[in-house]
């Protein structure tokens, strides 16, 4: 029996004036499908994250959330319909302290929370990511590595049904990494749906089922890992021609 379609993107395109950021770009995510969107530098990989969370607009297409249009709605009242995500460029709430930064996310989440709840859920996703010792310092304590926790645990905090991680492991040392690693491989476990941007293309084989490459905006491939990796054109995108 085949898995539920999460989110489906149906010819999503996206420009910048005379700039064809994603061009007709289609692919879909199942339930507790773990899905790696690759492809070089400037290929629109942010773009697409940005345009499913609703921080941009699509040009034309549309994307479903299950079997709701969510790609008219405002960032907003896409994450209270079920999309979490990370930023490729760390995003907390500096004036709040690190509880305070994760009870955000299930105040205004899709599972919103208040209270002695919210707090509960907020320490026990603390916990989870590493931060429990901190939770009641101010943000600006937090190395880089912990800021990126803080965030993936506000992320979390409303119980996505889909959460977006945007190179959520870029700018780690290496034993950062493998921390990392891990805790997103505990999100797996749990059977959450991600899709992962990413260039670490060690975390790409380990953690994903399959992964979307993309190359200047537009998609060259979608399969399983492995073999989409061993794509010559995936290649070529990545390396350029062995005669150039």
């Amino acid at each position: 029996m085949s898995k539920p379609v999460v989110l489906k993107v149906n010819s999503a395109t996206k420009r910048f004036g005379g700039l064809l950021a994603v061009n007709n770009l289609d692919f879909e995510v199942t339930e507790h499908e773990v899905l790696g969107l690759i492809g070089p530098n400037g290929s629109g990989k942010t773009t697409v994250m940005n345009l499913i969370s609703g921080a941009l607009k699509l040009s034309s297409g549309e994307i479903r959330l299950e079997e709701k249009i969510v790609s008219d709605l405002p960032a907003y009242k896409i994450s209270q319909l079920g999309i979490s995500r990370t930023f490729q460029l760390v995003k907390i709430l500096p004036t709040l302290s690190v509880i305070d930064n994760v009870i955000s996310g299930g105040v205004f989440g899709y599972h919103r929370m208040w209270g002695e709840n919210a707090e509960e859920t907020a320490l026990h996703l603390l916990k989870k990511v590493g931060l429990a010792a901190l939770a009641f310092k101010p943000t600006e304590q937090l190395t880089y590595i912990d800021q990126k926790r803080l965030e993936l645990a506000r992320a979390l905090a409303g119980n996505p049904k889909l959460l977006l991680l945007d190179e959520w492991l870029a700018g780690l040392n290496p034993t950062e990494l493998q921390i990392g690693i891990e805790l997103i491989h505990s999100l797996r476990a749990e059977g959450r749906t991600i899709i992962l941007v990413e260039h670490v293309m060690d975390a790409i084989r380990s953690l994903c089922d399959r992964c979307v490459v993309m190359s200047s905006g537009v998609k060259i491939a979608d399969g399983e890992v492995a073999e989409t990796l061993k794509n010559p054109e995936v290649i070529r995108a990545y390396l350029g021609d062995s005669d150039a």
